[in-house]
């Protein structure tokens, strides 16, 4: 993606963010009082609103010199989402085990860095595209793999020099969400107590 730039929103101000994910779901209700229920979106898109994470007029400089260098909502970036960043539960640390990425068939060498939400007989499986460099770590039949591999970080593609003969292939790591603003204009009030603000500052996730 060409007008996206693989730097971060600075971390503290997005500990304060508040958001998530969004389905567009449509709805048609019957006469009969039953509801057909239907979404033209596959997957879900994550939104957030930052604006209370500013504490500081040093945080204030910092996300007005990122959105001035994005050029406002021209262009895309990376978001730590504090609530969803890694492979495992947020009380877990990362393994190699925690998503299951495909089956190794001695011909495949490419495998996409995913994560799987699961609730009852359903899943929901979602595309990893920003791994954070230098935490990823790979198995292969729950072993783990020293070297052999390499992972992009701009795509989530893990990349064997020889594909694996048999067994799952997995991962974990931790993640950012390619995100860009969704205002051209932030308006900041400039108060000596509160040493300036920013009431809100919409992000929203990308497609890449």
């Amino acid at each position: 993606m060409a007008d996206f730039d693989e730097v971060q929103f600075p971390v503290i101000v997005a500990q304060g963010a508040s958001g998530g994910p969004e389905r567009r779901t449509e709805i048609v209700e019957l006469t009969s009082g039953f509801e057909e229920r239907n979404t033209p979106w596959s997957d879900s898109r994550r939104s957030y609103d930052v604006g209370s994470g500013i504490r500081s007029a040093d945080d204030l400089a910092d996300v007005v010199a990122f959105f001035e260098a994005r050029s406002g909502r021209l262009r895309g970036f990376r978001f730590k989402d504090w609530s969803d960043f890694k492979s495992c539960r947020p009380s877990g640390t990362v393994s190699a085990t925690d998503q299951f990425l495909g089956a190794a068939d001695g011909v495949k060498t490419g495998f996409q860095l995913v994560k799987a939400y699961s609730s009852g007989a359903r899943t929901w499986t979602r595309v990893i595209s920003k791994p954070v460099a230098g935490t990823v770590q790979v198995a292969v039949g729950g072993v783990v793999q020293a070297g052999g591999w390499s992972v992009d970080t701009s795509s989530g593609l893990i990349t064997f020099s020889a594909a694996p003969a048999a067994g799952n292939v997995t991962a974990g790591f931790q993640f950012d969400v390619p995100c860009r603003f969704d205002t051209d204009l932030l308006q900041t009030t400039l108060r000596i107590q509160r040493l300036g603000e920013i009431r809100s500052i919409p992000i929203v996730e990308v497609r890449v």
